[in-house]
């Protein structure tokens, strides 16, 4: 699964801010832009933030794949026209749908690049500063946890799917292995929400930390004013004209 990893690249050294706030104004032009000509636009854009973070576009696919299935299915399933008569074939109306799938993934794509580049106490951090009071806190405690926790469970599914299948699980009914892996998986999902809720007491589980100090440096500037171009082309967008 993608997570953080050090590095001195441009993301690297950005305020995760300046991140957060490229992310979403890079989501507000890609839904105000849905079109062959804006996604591709938003492609050089994506490829920008990809070099920017030094993060391969194969292994953040890769970190998406569980997702990929489901981007393509619209598509897919959007060509088959069901009528009263009869069952035939529109492909004219995959072309929307293609389009939404593909905006979806360049998304993601770039939420990608802040993953591979923002440690999680940062993370927290960012949203507890541009949260204010309470709410940002349990915020920023949920996307930590959310952050800390999910590579964790994963990694239990992939223990559990290579034992049962040094066990010959494989042979097994697709529905008997799918019913092992999710029992296993539900039971290693407890055990450790267990061990993580004594952990934090064991810790003194602080309601309001001490976070890491957050500074804009001169790259931030720059960013920042990619991100108002951003925010100002997903206004222009939006505003019929």
């Amino acid at each position: 699964m993608l997570s953080y990893r050090p590095g001195d690249s441009v993301a690297h050294g950005l305020d995760p801010r300046t991140k957060l706030l490229g992310q979403a104004g890079f989501a507000a032009v890609a839904f105000a832009y849905t079109t062959p000509r804006g996604l591709a636009a938003l492609t050089v854009v994506t490829g920008a933030f990809l070099v920017a973070g030094r993060l391969s576009p194969i292994r953040a696919l890769r970190s998406y794949l569980p997702a990929l299935p489901f981007l393509a299915a619209g598509p897919l399933v959007s060509v088959v026209d069901l009528n009263t008569w009869r069952v035939g074939l529109d492909p004219g109306a995959a072309v929307a749908p293609l389009l939404a799938s593909y905006r979806v993934l360049l998304i993601l794509l770039v939420s990608a690049v802040y993953l591979h580049t923002t440690p999680v106490r940062d993370s927290r951090a960012a949203i507890q500063r541009l949260v204010p009071g309470r709410p940002g806190r349990l915020l920023g405690i949920g996307v930590g946890l959310v952050f800390r926790f999910l590579p964790l469970l994963r990694g239990d599914l992939r223990r559990v799917r290579t034992a049962a299948a040094v066990r010959l699980g494989g042979e097994r009914p697709l529905r008997e292995r799918m019913a092992v892996v999710g029992s296993a998986g539900i039971q290693r999902a407890l055990g450790r929400s267990d061990r993580l809720a004594l952990a934090l007491r064991a810790r003194c589980f602080a309601w309001n930390p001490t976070l890491p100090e957050l500074r804009f440096g001169r790259a931030d500037a720059v960013g920042l004013l990619v991100c108002a171009g951003l925010v100002g082309a997903a206004v222009v967008g939006a505003v019929p004209l």
